[in-house]
C-alpha cells in the first residue's frame, strides 16, 4: 500500500465526562457503538482493517474486505466500528467469537453472523491526508466518501443539536449502543490522544461476592467475582469489580479471608472447572460462569479463590451485554443490609427496544 498516512495508525480516543457538553456552536454529537474500533486502509484491491492494540483484524473478518472493495473508493482511510448487527440490537458476544485461530472457523462465522462497519471519520482519501483537517470539514468528505456504501459499510448517525442527543443518549441504549461521543468541529485527528469526549449511562446495582482473582503482582485482591440470581435461584457470574488501590488490595485479602472455602463441591460455580475444560457444556445449562479461557489471552490465569456467597456490595455499570456487565464495575460501598438472595437481575434497568436501522437511518 502506499498513502499519505500507513498502518498501523492508533485511533484518536474520548475521555469520559459526567454529563452532556453544552453546544458551543462547534461540537458534533455521534452515537457511541460498541464494538471493535477499527481504521479502515484501502489502496485498490488492498484492504487492511487496523485495531485499536495496531494489531490487524484483517484475518477475522473476511466479508467486510469484500464490502469494503464493494462500498468504499479505491484510495482511502476511514475510521470506525466493526459490529454484529442481530435482530434491532447489537451483540458484542457474537462479535467476540470472531476472534478465532481456525479459518475455517472464521469462514464459517462470517457467513452466519456477518459484520458491517460503522464510519465515524475519514484520514485520508486518494493522495490527501485528512489528519490535520478539522473534524467539521473530515465529516463532510466522509459523507461524500460514503454515498456509495451500502448495508455492509454505514455512516454514523450526527447531530448538531444537544437536545437530540439528549433523546439520543436515552433512546439508542436499548439497540445496543453504550452512550454518545461528542467533537469538536474545530479538532484534528490525533492518534491515541483522548480529545474527544464520551458520556456513558451510569447505573448502580447490588451484587453478591462470590470469589476474587489474584492480583498479576501476587497474592492480594486483583478483581472480585460478582454474581446476581436469577429467577431460578442460579447465581450467575456477571462481572467484576476491579478499580482497587494497591493498599485496598492487601487489605481485602484479611477481610475476605473468614469467607474463604477450600472446597469447591459447595459453591454455587462449583462445576466451574469442568466448563473451562469442555466448553459450555460442561457447566450447568443456562448458568453464566466464571471460569472461561480469556478469548484475547489464552495463557491468562482465570482461576478464583472461592468465597461464600454471603457478602453484597453496591457497584456501578454502565450497561449490560446479555446477562453480564459489559465493562468492569465499579466497587461504590458494602451494603451489609442486603441479603444476598436479594440481589436478583429484577433489579436491574430494562432499557426501551429500539430499532438499529432506523438509528442509521438518521
Amino acid at each position: 500500500m502506499t498513502f499519505p498516512i500507513e498502518p498501523p495508525i492508533a485511533p484518536m480516543l474520548a475521555k469520559a465526562v459526567k454529563g452532556m457538553p453544552s453546544q458551543t456552536g462547534s461540537l458534533y454529537y455521534e452515537p457511541k457503538w460498541d464494538g471493535f474500533r477499527c481504521i479502515v486502509f484501502r489502496d485498490g484491491d488492498e484492504v487492511y482493517l487496523g485495531s485499536r492494540n495496531e494489531r490487524p483484524f484483517t484475518r477475522y473478518f473476511p466479508e467486510l474486505i469484500e464490502a469494503i472493495r464493494r462500498e468504499l473508493p479505491e484510495r482511502c482511510v476511514v475510521d470506525g466500528e466493526i459490529v454484529i448487527m442481530r435482530g434491532q440490537t447489537l451483540d458484542f458476544d457474537a462479535l467476540q467469537q470472531r476472534i478465532h485461530p481456525a479459518a475455517s472457523r472464521v469462514n464459517l462465522l462470517a457467513e452466519q453472523t456477518p459484520a458491517s462497519f460503522i464510519a465515524f471519520d475519514l484520514l485520508a482519501i486518494d493522495d490527501e491526508n485528512l489528519m490535520g483537517a478539522p473534524f467539521a470539514e473530515r465529516r463532510a468528505r466522509l459523507e461524500q466518501a460514503t454515498a456509495k456504501a451500502g448495508d455492509s459499510v454505514r455512516l454514523t448517525p450526527i447531530t448538531q443539536i444537544q437536545e437530540r442527543a439528549d433523546e439520543w443518549f436515552e433512546m439508542f441504549e436499548g439497540a445496543g449502543l453504550d452512550g454518545i461521543i461528542v467533537k469538536p468541529g474545530t479538532l484534528p485527528y490525533e492518534p491515541d490522544k483522548r480529545t474527544m469526549f464520551k458520556v456513558k449511562h451510569e447505573r448502580t446495582a447490588d451484587c453478591v461476592i462470590a470469589g476474587y482473582r489474584e492480583h498479576k503482582t501476587g497474592p492480594i485482591v486483583g478483581s472480585l467475582l460478582l454474581g446476581l440470581y436469577s429467577a431460578d435461584g442460579k447465581l450467575h457470574h456477571v462481572g467484576v469489580a476491579a478499580s482497587f488501590p494497591m493498599k485496598r488490595r492487601q487489605e481485602l485479602v484479611d477481610e475476605l479471608a473468614p469467607y474463604r472455602i477450600s472446597d469447591l463441591s459447595d459453591h454455587p460455580w462449583g462445576e466451574w472447572a469442568a466448563w473451562a475444560v469442555n466448553g459450555p457444556g460442561g457447566g450447568p445449562e443456562g448458568q453464566r460462569l466464571p471460569g472461561a479461557v480469556s478469548r484475547w489471552n489464552a495463557k491468562k490465569d482465570l482461576s478464583f479463590i472461592p468465597l461464600r456467597p454471603e457478602l453484597v456490595i453496591e457497584v456501578a455499570y454502565d450497561h449490560m451485554e446479555g446477562d453480564r456487565f459489559r465493562h468492569t464495575a465499579q466497587f461504590r460501598r458494602w451494603r451489609p443490609d442486603r441479603t444476598p438472595q436479594s440481589c436478583t437481575y429484577d433489579q436491574l434497568e430494562k432499557p426501551i427496544a429500539y430499532n438499529l436501522n432506523d438509528i442509521l437511518a438518521r
